[in-house]
C-alpha cells in the first residue's frame, strides 16, 4: 500500500515536489528556480516550457531524495501561483506568448475601459473581485488582442487558457496526447471569469472579455481524481488542485468559520473562512472560494492580497545590492533600534488590498542624514508587517469578528525580528506550525483525501502542531502613532502613473 503522498508546488520564483507521510511531515523536498522576465517596466514574464521543465526535474529530485518509486505515492496533488495566466496550442502544446505573471500591469488600460462603466467594483457582485490588472481575465484579452493570430486560433478552438495549475495538470496527465484540461474553483475563482454562486464561467463576462468559452478548462472540485499521470509519475492520480493561498488555508487545517491564516511569500496573503455562504467586501478585500471538497458545499473566503512582500527582499538583494544573501536582511536589520523614521511602501505593481490602485508607485519616506542601511533593511521588514495590519483591519471591518491569533506559514516566517513585530503591530499573538510549509501539504492533504488516504478533515486537523508563538510586546499608544506614520506614507504612493495609451507588444 502507498505510504505518501506528493504535491508540486509551482510558485512565482521556484518550483518543487514535496512528499509528506500520513502524519503530514516532510519526507523530502527538491526545488529550482526559474527565471523572472522584464520585458519592460511593470511587466512580468515567466517562460511556460522552463516552468514545466522544472517540474520534471524536482519531481525526479524528490523521489531520489526520499529513495522511493512513484508507486509508492497514493496520489500527488497540485499547488500554484494562481493570477499567471498561460495560453498555448492545444495540437502542438507550445505556448502562444511567456506567461503573464500575477504582478504584471499591462493590462491596465484593459481594466480601466471596463471600469469606465461601472467603476472598478462593476464586476463584484458575480466575481468577487474588482477590476485589476492582478487577475487573468485581462491578460488572456491581452493576448489574444496583441499576439499575431491569437484571435482567429482561439475562435477555431485551438487555443487553450489556464493559470498555472491547468497548464501542470495538462502536461502531467499527457500534454497533447489527451492531456486534461480542468482547473478547480479556487484558480477559477481568480480569473475574473467565475461566478461565484454558479461555480460556472460567466457568459455575459466572457462576451466583455472577448474570450471564447472553448479555451477554458473545465472546473472541478479541489480535492477530487482528475486523471492519471504520465511521465515519471506514470498511473499515479492526480487528485488535488488549489490555488497557493487556498492551498495554505488547507494546510493549515483552517477548516471552520472565522479560522484565519497569512502567507508570506513573494507577496503576502491573509484567508479568512467564511464557511458556505459569499461574504461581500466593503473594506477592499477580495470574496473567493477557500476549496470543495469532492461534492462537499463549496468554502468561501475573505483574502486580503499584498503584491510585495517577499520580493522586497529579493528586490534589495538583487536590484540594489544592499545584502547578498535574503537571510542577511534580519541581522542587517537588527543592528538598528528602529525604523530611524523611515518607511518603505513597496508598490512596485500598484497597490493591492485594501486600496486596489493600479496606478501607485513604490515610496520610501522619512529620510534623513541619520538614515543607515540598517533602518532601511528594518523598513523593508516592517513593510510586511504594516501592509498585514491594514488587511487585518479590513477583514476584521468586514467579518465583525475580531480575529484573536493569526496562524502563519512561509518563508519569511523564521525571520524572528519580523514575526514579533509582525505581533506587535497587531496587537495578537502570532502562531508558527511545525510544518510551515503549509501550501505544498495543503495539496498533498486534498490529494489524499480524494483517494482515501486520509478519511476526513478531522485527520488533518490532528496533524497540525505549534512550533513557536509570538505575543505582543509593543505599548498601544506606541503601535498607533507608528501605523499612523505608515498610512501617511501609502498616500504618498497614490497616483504616481499617469494613465498612456495602451502600446502594442514590441517587435
Amino acid at each position: 500500500m502507498a505510504q505518501y503522498v506528493g504535491a508540486l508546488d509551482q510558485g512565482t520564483t521556484s518550483t518543487r515536489f514535496m512528499i509528506f507521510d500520513h502524519s503530514g511531515q516532510v519526507v523530502a523536498i527538491d526545488q529550482k528556480e526559474h527565471e523572472q522576465i522584464y520585458p519592460r517596466p511593470g511587466w512580468v514574464e515567466h517562460d511556460p516550457i522552463e516552468i514545466w521543465d522544472r517540474c520534471v526535474d524536482v519531481t525526479r529530485g524528490a523521489l531520489k531524495k526520499a529513495g522511493i518509486a512513484a508507486s509508492d505515492l497514493a496520489a500527488v496533488g497540485i499547488t500554484n501561483q494562481r493570477e499567471t495566466a498561460v495560453v498555448w496550442d492545444r495540437k502542438t502544446g507550445k505556448p502562444i506568448h511567456n506567461a503573464i505573471v500575477w504582478q504584471d500591469t499591462r493590462t491596465d488600460q484593459i481594466v480601466n475601459e471596463f471600469a469606465r462603466d461601472g467603476g472598478q467594483d462593476r464586476l463584484r457582485d458575480k466575481v468577487g473581485l474588482p477590476l485589476a490588472t492582478y487577475f487573468s481575465g485581462p491578460k488572456v484579452k491581452w493576448m489574444l488582442e496583441n499576439v499575431d493570430g491569437a484571435r482567429a486560433k482561439a475562435e477555431a478552438g485551438d487555443l487553450l487558457f489556464g493559470n498555472i495549475d491547468t497548464w501542470c495538470i495538462w502536461n502531467l496527465t499527457g500534454g497533447p496526447s489527451g492531456g486534461v484540461h480542468v482547473t478547480d474553483v479556487s484558480n477559477a475563482s481568480r480569473t475574473m471569469l467565475m461566478n461565484l454562486q454558479t461555480l460556472d464561467w460567466d457568459d455575459e463576462i466572457l462576451r466583455l472579455m472577448g474570450i471564447p468559452r472553448s479555451m477554458l478548462p473545465q472546473i472541478k472540485a479541489s480535492s477530487e481524481v482528475y486523471g492519471k499521470a504520465t511521465g515519471d509519475l506514470a498511473g499515479i492520480p492526480v487528485a488535488g488542485d488549489l490555488g497557493d493561498q487556498q492551498a495554505a488555508l488547507f494546510g493549515q487545517t483552517c477548516f471552520s468559520a472565522g479560522e484565519a491564516k497569512n502567507t508570506y511569500g513573494t507577496g503576502c496573503f491573509m484567508l479568512l473562512n467564511t464557511g458556505t455562504k459569499v461574504v461581500p467586501s466593503k473594506s477592499g478585500l477580495l470574496t473567493t472560494l477557500g476549496y470543495k471538497i469532492g461534492n462537499q458545499p463549496a468554502v468561501y473566503a475573505l483574502e486580503g492580497s499584498i503584491a510585495i512582500t517577499g520580493a522586497l527582499v529579493q528586490w534589495l538583494r538583487d536590484n540594489i545590492g544592499l545584502i547578498k544573501t535574503a537571510p542577511e536582511i534580519e541581522q542587517l536589520a537588527a543592528t538598528v533600534e528602529n525604523n530611524g523614521g523611515v518607511y518603505f511602501v513597496p508598490a512596485f505593481s500598484g497597490l493591492f488590498a485594501p486600496y486596489w490602485k493600479n496606478e501607485a508607485r513604490g515610496v520610501i519616506a522619512g529620510l534623513t542624514r541619520y538614515v543607515t542601511k540598517g533602518h532601511i533593511a528594518r523598513a523593508t521588514l516592517e513593510a510586511t508587517a504594516w501592509q498585514t495590519r491594514e488587511v487585518l483591519d479590513a477583514m476584521n471591518s468586514d467579518s465583525g469578528v475580531d480575529l484573536t491569533a493569526l496562524k502563519v506559514d512561509g518563508g519569511m516566517v523564521y525571520n524572528e525580528l519580523l514575526m514579533q513585530f509582525q505581533s506587535d503591530v497587531l496587537g495578537v499573538p502570532v502562531i508558527r506550525p511545525k510544518v510551515a510549509e503549509t501550501t505544498a501539504l495543503g495539496a498533498a492533504y486534498a490529494a489524499g483525501l480524494a483517494v482515501g488516504f486520509w478519511n476526513a478533515v478531522e485527520d488533518l486537523r490532528a496533524n497540525w502542531a505549534k512550533d513557536k508563538e509570538w505575543q505582543p510586546k509593543m505599548d498601544a499608544a506606541e503601535r498607533e502613532k507608528e501605523y499612523r506614520f505608515w498610512k501617511k506614507a501609502v498616500t504618498r504612493t497614490f497616483d504616481w502613473v499617469e494613465v498612456e495609451t495602451r502600446e502594442p507588444v514590441p517587435a
